[in-house]
Protein backbone atom coordinates (compact mmCIF):
# COMPACT_ATOMS: atom_id res chain seq x y z
CA UNK A 1 0.00 0.00 0.00
CA UNK A 2 0.71 3.23 -0.94
CA UNK A 3 2.68 5.85 2.24
CA UNK A 4 1.35 8.90 1.08
CA UNK A 5 -0.92 10.75 3.28
CA UNK A 6 -4.18 11.20 1.46
CA UNK A 7 -5.75 9.42 -1.95
CA UNK A 8 -5.68 12.33 -4.53
CA UNK A 9 -8.49 12.68 -6.98
CA UNK A 10 -9.82 14.94 -9.74
CA UNK A 11 -13.21 16.09 -10.22
CA UNK A 12 -14.38 17.48 -13.60
CA UNK A 13 -17.98 18.99 -13.46
CA UNK A 14 -19.18 22.61 -15.06
CA UNK A 15 -20.54 25.34 -12.67
CA UNK A 16 -20.95 27.37 -15.34
CA UNK A 17 -21.95 27.15 -19.25
CA UNK A 18 -24.69 25.98 -20.60
CA UNK A 19 -25.09 22.59 -18.26
CA UNK A 20 -24.00 24.59 -15.10
CA UNK A 21 -27.51 23.26 -13.32
CA UNK A 22 -27.32 19.44 -13.68
CA UNK A 23 -23.45 19.60 -13.53
CA UNK A 24 -23.11 21.63 -10.39
CA UNK A 25 -25.23 19.11 -8.89
CA UNK A 26 -22.73 16.32 -9.89
CA UNK A 27 -20.65 18.23 -8.27
CA UNK A 28 -22.64 19.02 -4.69
CA UNK A 29 -23.69 15.18 -4.92
CA UNK A 30 -19.87 13.77 -5.30
CA UNK A 31 -18.22 16.63 -2.58
CA UNK A 32 -21.02 15.48 -0.05
CA UNK A 33 -20.00 12.17 -0.59
CA UNK A 34 -16.28 13.11 -0.14
CA UNK A 35 -16.96 14.75 3.10
CA UNK A 36 -18.51 12.25 4.24
CA UNK A 37 -16.33 9.79 4.01
CA UNK A 38 -13.74 11.74 4.97
CA UNK A 39 -15.18 13.02 8.21
CA UNK A 40 -15.42 8.97 8.84
CA UNK A 41 -12.12 8.40 9.15
CA UNK A 42 -11.01 8.46 5.45
CA UNK A 43 -9.89 5.18 3.61
CA UNK A 44 -7.52 3.36 5.13
CA UNK A 45 -6.78 6.10 7.50
CA UNK A 46 -6.31 8.20 4.46
CA UNK A 47 -8.51 11.63 3.56
CA UNK A 48 -9.56 12.01 -0.05
CA UNK A 49 -8.13 15.22 -1.33
CA UNK A 50 -10.18 16.60 -4.19
CA UNK A 51 -8.25 18.58 -7.29
CA UNK A 52 -11.60 20.29 -9.16
CA UNK A 53 -11.45 22.12 -12.22
CA UNK A 54 -14.67 23.62 -13.95
CA UNK A 55 -14.64 23.00 -17.49
CA UNK A 56 -17.14 25.30 -18.56
CA UNK A 57 -19.10 22.86 -20.37
CA UNK A 58 -16.84 22.68 -23.23
CA UNK A 59 -15.99 19.32 -24.14
CA UNK A 60 -12.22 21.00 -25.45
CA UNK A 61 -12.06 22.32 -22.18
CA UNK A 62 -12.65 18.97 -20.61
CA UNK A 63 -10.26 17.47 -22.99
CA UNK A 64 -7.29 19.80 -22.15
CA UNK A 65 -8.06 19.64 -18.42
CA UNK A 66 -8.57 15.65 -18.10
CA UNK A 67 -4.86 15.42 -19.57
CA UNK A 68 -3.77 18.35 -16.76
CA UNK A 69 -5.12 15.72 -13.87
CA UNK A 70 -3.47 12.53 -15.64
CA UNK A 71 -0.12 14.23 -15.88
CA UNK A 72 0.57 17.38 -14.21
CA UNK A 73 -1.55 16.64 -11.54
CA UNK A 74 -0.46 13.20 -11.21
CA UNK A 75 -4.09 11.88 -10.61
CA UNK A 76 -5.69 8.32 -11.96
CA UNK A 77 -9.09 8.50 -10.72
CA UNK A 78 -11.77 11.18 -11.90
CA UNK A 79 -15.41 11.59 -10.97
CA UNK A 80 -17.00 13.99 -13.99
CA UNK A 81 -18.69 14.29 -17.32
CA UNK A 82 -21.97 14.79 -17.71
CA UNK A 83 -22.61 14.69 -21.27
CA UNK A 84 -21.77 12.31 -24.05
CA UNK A 85 -19.62 15.10 -26.01
CA UNK A 86 -17.55 15.52 -22.77
CA UNK A 87 -16.92 11.34 -21.97
CA UNK A 88 -15.58 11.02 -25.64
CA UNK A 89 -13.57 14.17 -25.72
CA UNK A 90 -11.76 12.90 -22.48
CA UNK A 91 -11.82 9.09 -23.64
CA UNK A 92 -8.84 8.67 -24.95
CA UNK A 93 -6.49 10.36 -22.53
CA UNK A 94 -8.87 8.13 -20.37
CA UNK A 95 -7.38 5.26 -21.91
CA UNK A 96 -3.99 6.16 -22.99
CA UNK A 97 -2.59 6.92 -19.63
CA UNK A 98 -4.80 3.94 -17.93
CA UNK A 99 -6.97 6.30 -15.66
CA UNK A 100 -10.51 5.35 -14.40
CA UNK A 101 -13.53 8.00 -15.03
CA UNK A 102 -16.71 7.40 -13.07
CA UNK A 103 -19.59 8.74 -15.26
CA UNK A 104 -22.57 9.51 -13.27
CA UNK A 105 -25.06 10.32 -16.08
CA UNK A 106 -27.81 8.95 -18.16
CA UNK A 107 -26.40 8.05 -22.32
CA UNK A 108 -27.52 6.24 -25.30
CA UNK A 109 -25.25 2.90 -24.59
CA UNK A 110 -23.41 0.88 -27.14
CA UNK A 111 -19.91 2.35 -24.93
CA UNK A 112 -17.76 0.10 -22.99
CA UNK A 113 -14.51 1.26 -21.87
CA UNK A 114 -11.97 -1.37 -19.23
CA UNK A 115 -11.23 2.79 -17.96
CA UNK A 116 -14.89 3.72 -17.20
CA UNK A 117 -17.26 3.00 -14.15
CA UNK A 118 -20.81 4.07 -16.09
CA UNK A 119 -22.93 4.52 -13.32
CA UNK A 120 -26.35 6.18 -14.81
CA UNK A 121 -28.58 4.39 -16.20
CA UNK A 122 -28.38 2.54 -19.86
CA UNK A 123 -31.21 2.21 -22.31
CA UNK A 124 -32.51 -0.18 -20.93
CA UNK A 125 -33.06 1.18 -17.77
CA UNK A 126 -35.05 4.51 -18.71
CA UNK A 127 -35.93 4.27 -22.22
CA UNK A 128 -37.40 0.78 -22.48
CA UNK A 129 -40.09 1.89 -19.53
CA UNK A 130 -40.47 5.29 -20.49
CA UNK A 131 -41.71 4.14 -24.32
CA UNK A 132 -43.93 1.43 -23.31
CA UNK A 133 -45.62 4.12 -20.81
CA UNK A 134 -46.20 6.78 -23.13
CA UNK A 135 -47.52 4.28 -25.57
CA UNK A 136 -49.95 2.45 -23.97
CA UNK A 137 -50.96 4.93 -21.04
CA UNK A 138 -50.22 8.60 -22.94
CA UNK A 139 -51.00 7.97 -26.18
CA UNK A 140 -49.28 6.45 -29.87
CA UNK A 141 -48.63 9.58 -31.81
CA UNK A 142 -45.24 11.18 -30.34
CA UNK A 143 -43.09 14.28 -31.45
CA UNK A 144 -39.09 13.93 -30.88
CA UNK A 145 -36.96 17.22 -30.18
CA UNK A 146 -33.44 16.98 -29.11
CA UNK A 147 -30.48 18.98 -28.74
CA UNK A 148 -28.40 18.27 -31.96
CA UNK A 149 -25.50 16.01 -30.43
CA UNK A 150 -24.75 12.71 -29.80
CA UNK A 151 -26.91 11.43 -26.79
CA UNK A 152 -30.31 12.98 -28.30
CA UNK A 153 -30.04 11.44 -31.76
CA UNK A 154 -28.96 7.98 -30.26
CA UNK A 155 -31.43 8.60 -27.56
CA UNK A 156 -34.10 9.13 -30.02
CA UNK A 157 -33.07 6.53 -32.37
CA UNK A 158 -33.88 4.14 -29.87
CA UNK A 159 -36.77 5.37 -28.57
CA UNK A 160 -38.45 5.59 -32.16
CA UNK A 161 -37.85 1.70 -32.51
CA UNK A 162 -39.15 1.34 -29.12
CA UNK A 163 -42.27 3.33 -30.11
CA UNK A 164 -42.79 1.70 -33.47
CA UNK A 165 -42.26 -1.97 -31.52
CA UNK A 166 -45.39 -1.12 -29.53
CA UNK A 167 -47.52 -0.13 -32.10
CA UNK A 168 -47.03 3.72 -32.13
CA UNK A 169 -45.96 6.80 -34.33
CA UNK A 170 -42.85 9.30 -34.43
CA UNK A 171 -44.87 12.08 -36.22
CA UNK A 172 -41.94 14.28 -36.51
CA UNK A 173 -38.33 14.78 -35.20
CA UNK A 174 -36.16 17.89 -34.97
CA UNK A 175 -32.93 19.05 -33.41
CA UNK A 176 -31.93 22.51 -32.34
CA UNK A 177 -28.16 23.44 -31.52
CA UNK A 178 -27.00 23.49 -27.88
CA UNK A 179 -27.64 27.35 -27.53
CA UNK A 180 -30.81 27.23 -29.48
CA UNK A 181 -32.32 30.52 -30.61
CA UNK A 182 -35.71 32.19 -29.25
CA UNK A 183 -36.96 31.98 -32.84
CA UNK A 184 -35.60 28.11 -33.02
CA UNK A 185 -37.77 27.07 -29.92
CA UNK A 186 -40.68 28.88 -31.68
CA UNK A 187 -40.04 27.21 -34.87
CA UNK A 188 -40.32 23.50 -32.76
CA UNK A 189 -43.63 25.07 -31.17
CA UNK A 190 -45.47 25.59 -34.42
CA UNK A 191 -44.28 21.94 -35.37
CA UNK A 192 -45.87 20.86 -32.52
CA UNK A 193 -48.94 21.85 -32.66
CA UNK A 194 -49.15 21.35 -36.18
CA UNK A 195 -48.81 17.66 -35.59
CA UNK A 196 -50.95 17.54 -32.36
CA UNK A 197 -49.08 14.75 -30.71
CA UNK A 198 -49.90 12.96 -27.52
CA UNK A 199 -46.59 13.49 -25.95
CA UNK A 200 -43.34 15.37 -26.89
CA UNK A 201 -40.31 13.58 -26.41
CA UNK A 202 -37.73 15.95 -24.88
CA UNK A 203 -33.82 15.15 -25.46
CA UNK A 204 -33.33 18.68 -25.54
CA UNK A 205 -30.64 20.05 -22.30
CA UNK A 206 -29.19 22.39 -20.68
CA UNK A 207 -30.08 26.48 -20.78
CA UNK A 208 -32.08 25.56 -23.89
CA UNK A 209 -34.56 23.07 -22.44
CA UNK A 210 -35.32 25.54 -19.22
CA UNK A 211 -35.72 27.86 -22.17
CA UNK A 212 -38.03 25.21 -24.50
CA UNK A 213 -40.08 23.90 -20.99
CA UNK A 214 -40.75 27.88 -20.22
CA UNK A 215 -41.77 28.78 -24.02
CA UNK A 216 -43.73 25.61 -23.92
CA UNK A 217 -45.44 26.65 -21.02
CA UNK A 218 -46.36 29.90 -22.32
CA UNK A 219 -47.59 29.31 -25.90
CA UNK A 220 -50.96 29.13 -27.28
CA UNK A 221 -51.86 25.69 -28.95
CA UNK A 222 -55.07 24.98 -30.98
CA UNK A 223 -55.52 21.79 -28.84
CA UNK A 224 -54.98 20.61 -25.28
CA UNK A 225 -50.91 20.75 -24.76
CA UNK A 226 -49.79 17.55 -24.65
CA UNK A 227 -47.22 16.25 -21.75
CA UNK A 228 -43.02 16.59 -22.10
CA UNK A 229 -41.45 13.51 -21.50
CA UNK A 230 -37.59 13.18 -20.45
CA UNK A 231 -34.75 10.95 -19.22
CA UNK A 232 -33.32 13.75 -18.19
CA UNK A 233 -35.46 16.58 -16.42
CA UNK A 234 -34.90 16.58 -13.05
CA UNK A 235 -35.75 18.40 -9.57
CA UNK A 236 -33.15 21.04 -9.98
CA UNK A 237 -33.85 22.63 -13.84
CA UNK A 238 -37.75 22.21 -12.95
CA UNK A 239 -36.62 24.36 -10.02
CA UNK A 240 -34.78 27.07 -12.14
CA UNK A 241 -37.72 26.93 -14.59
CA UNK A 242 -40.57 27.25 -12.37
CA UNK A 243 -42.51 24.36 -11.22
CA UNK A 244 -46.15 25.46 -12.19
CA UNK A 245 -44.69 25.89 -15.67
CA UNK A 246 -43.50 21.84 -15.54
CA UNK A 247 -46.87 20.31 -13.25
CA UNK A 248 -47.74 17.54 -15.11
CA UNK A 249 -44.32 16.59 -17.49
CA UNK A 250 -42.82 13.45 -17.08
CA UNK A 251 -39.58 11.73 -16.35
CA UNK A 252 -38.02 8.43 -16.32
CA UNK A 253 -35.03 7.91 -13.85
CA UNK A 254 -33.33 5.55 -11.33
CA UNK A 255 -34.07 8.62 -8.77
CA UNK A 256 -36.27 11.05 -7.58
CA UNK A 257 -36.29 13.12 -4.62
CA UNK A 258 -39.50 12.23 -3.44
CA UNK A 259 -38.37 8.21 -2.70
CA UNK A 260 -39.33 7.07 0.78
CA UNK A 261 -37.00 5.04 2.06
CA UNK A 262 -34.94 5.26 5.54
CA UNK A 263 -31.53 5.85 3.28
CA UNK A 264 -32.92 7.93 0.80
CA UNK A 265 -34.79 10.61 3.89
CA UNK A 266 -30.97 10.71 5.51
CA UNK A 267 -29.56 11.83 1.88
CA UNK A 268 -31.88 14.48 1.41
CA UNK A 269 -31.37 15.88 5.08
CA UNK A 270 -27.48 15.40 4.68
CA UNK A 271 -27.60 17.35 1.04
CA UNK A 272 -30.08 20.19 2.96
CA UNK A 273 -27.59 20.61 6.08
CA UNK A 274 -24.73 20.49 3.70
CA UNK A 275 -26.08 22.95 0.74
CA UNK A 276 -29.35 24.35 1.82
CA UNK A 277 -32.70 23.62 2.33
CA UNK A 278 -34.16 25.10 -0.96
CA UNK A 279 -31.47 23.12 -3.11
CA UNK A 280 -33.39 19.78 -4.75
CA UNK A 281 -31.68 16.63 -4.63
CA UNK A 282 -31.97 14.80 -7.89
CA UNK A 283 -30.88 12.30 -10.28
CA UNK A 284 -27.62 14.43 -11.05
CA UNK A 285 -26.47 14.84 -7.25
CA UNK A 286 -27.74 11.33 -6.16
CA UNK A 287 -25.88 9.22 -9.04
CA UNK A 288 -22.48 11.25 -8.21
CA UNK A 289 -22.69 10.69 -4.32
CA UNK A 290 -23.51 6.71 -4.98
CA UNK A 291 -20.06 6.77 -7.14
CA UNK A 292 -18.10 7.61 -4.61
CA UNK A 293 -19.51 5.13 -2.49
CA UNK A 294 -18.89 2.34 -5.05
CA UNK A 295 -15.52 3.85 -5.61
CA UNK A 296 -14.56 3.83 -1.70
CA UNK A 297 -15.65 0.56 -1.10
CA UNK A 298 -13.59 -0.44 -4.19
CA UNK A 299 -10.79 1.37 -2.50
CA UNK A 300 -11.22 0.10 0.96
CA UNK A 301 -10.83 -3.58 -0.46
CA UNK A 302 -8.01 -3.36 -2.37
CA UNK A 303 -5.90 0.06 -0.77
CA UNK A 304 -4.43 1.25 -4.07
CA UNK A 305 -5.16 3.31 -7.19
CA UNK A 306 -3.97 0.43 -9.38
CA UNK A 307 -7.13 1.20 -12.17
CA UNK A 308 -7.21 -2.80 -13.11
CA UNK A 309 -7.64 -3.69 -9.11
CA UNK A 310 -10.02 -0.80 -8.77
CA UNK A 311 -12.27 -2.18 -11.44
CA UNK A 312 -12.55 -5.60 -10.79
CA UNK A 313 -13.25 -4.97 -6.57
CA UNK A 314 -15.95 -2.99 -7.54
CA UNK A 315 -17.47 -5.20 -9.33
CA UNK A 316 -21.02 -6.67 -8.17
CA UNK A 317 -20.27 -5.01 -4.80
CA UNK A 318 -23.96 -3.99 -3.74
CA UNK A 319 -23.77 -0.50 -2.04
CA UNK A 320 -27.21 0.93 -0.33
CA UNK A 321 -27.44 3.83 -2.04
CA UNK A 322 -30.39 6.63 -1.90
CA UNK A 323 -32.28 5.28 -5.12
CA UNK A 324 -31.77 1.84 -3.29
CA UNK A 325 -29.16 -1.01 -3.67
CA UNK A 326 -27.39 -0.70 -6.40
CA UNK A 327 -23.66 -2.80 -7.69
CA UNK A 328 -21.85 -2.78 -11.39
CA UNK A 329 -21.72 -5.11 -13.23
CA UNK A 330 -18.99 -7.66 -13.95
CA UNK A 331 -20.03 -8.12 -17.58
CA UNK A 332 -20.03 -4.42 -19.21
CA UNK A 333 -18.87 -2.01 -16.36
CA UNK A 334 -22.47 -0.53 -16.18
CA UNK A 335 -24.52 -0.15 -13.21
CA UNK A 336 -27.44 -2.03 -12.15
CA UNK A 337 -30.44 0.10 -11.18
CA UNK A 338 -33.94 0.19 -10.14
CA UNK A 339 -36.41 2.11 -13.34
CA UNK A 340 -39.09 4.60 -12.42
CA UNK A 341 -41.12 7.12 -13.91
CA UNK A 342 -42.41 9.98 -12.25
CA UNK A 343 -44.24 13.07 -12.92
CA UNK A 344 -43.73 16.60 -11.77
CA UNK A 345 -45.58 18.06 -8.85
CA UNK A 346 -46.67 21.80 -8.67
CA UNK A 347 -44.22 22.23 -5.54
CA UNK A 348 -41.36 20.36 -8.62
CA UNK A 349 -41.12 17.20 -6.59
CA UNK A 350 -42.49 13.72 -8.49
CA UNK A 351 -45.58 11.54 -8.10
CA UNK A 352 -43.62 8.34 -8.75
CA UNK A 353 -45.94 6.57 -11.50
CA UNK A 354 -44.84 3.43 -11.64
CA UNK A 355 -41.27 1.65 -10.60
CA UNK A 356 -39.64 -1.84 -11.10
CA UNK A 357 -39.93 -4.43 -8.51
CA UNK A 358 -36.41 -4.97 -8.49
CA UNK A 359 -33.29 -3.30 -9.98
CA UNK A 360 -32.05 -4.31 -13.83
CA UNK A 361 -29.53 -5.42 -15.02
CA UNK A 362 -27.62 -2.78 -17.43
CA UNK A 363 -27.98 -3.85 -21.02
CA UNK A 364 -25.93 -0.60 -23.01
CA UNK A 365 -26.10 -2.74 -25.87
CA UNK A 366 -29.63 -3.93 -26.17
CA UNK A 367 -28.45 -7.81 -26.48
CA UNK A 368 -31.14 -9.34 -24.37
CA UNK A 369 -34.12 -6.77 -24.20
CA UNK A 370 -36.61 -7.90 -26.58
CA UNK A 371 -38.35 -4.86 -28.66
CA UNK A 372 -42.25 -4.74 -28.75
CA UNK A 373 -42.72 -7.24 -25.55
CA UNK A 374 -44.03 -6.29 -22.47
CA UNK A 375 -41.49 -5.20 -20.57
CA UNK A 376 -42.94 -3.86 -17.27
CA UNK A 377 -45.97 -4.57 -15.54
CA UNK A 378 -47.29 -1.09 -15.81
CA UNK A 379 -50.25 -1.28 -13.83
CA UNK A 380 -48.01 -1.40 -10.97
CA UNK A 381 -46.82 1.53 -9.31
CA UNK A 382 -44.57 1.19 -6.31
CA UNK A 383 -41.65 2.95 -4.63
Amino acid sequence: MSEARTWRVGILFSRSGPLSVTQTEHFLGTTLAIDQINSAGGVHGREIEVVAYDPASSPDTYRALAERLLTDDGISVIFGCSSSAERKAILPAIERRNGLLWYPSPYEGFEYSPNVIYTGPSPNQNSFPLAEYLVRHVGRRLFFVGSDYVYPRESNRIMRDLVESYDGTVVDEIYVPLEASDAQLRSVLRRIDKQRPDAVFSTVVGRTARRFYRDYHAAEFDSTKPPIASLTMAEGEIREIGPHLCTGHITAANYFGSLDSEVNHRFVADFHAAFGADHPVSLWSASAYAQVQLFARALELTGTFDTQRLVEAVHDQPVEAPEGTISVDGENNHTRLTPRIGKVRADGGFDILWASRTSVKPDPYIAISPFGASWIDLPETAQ
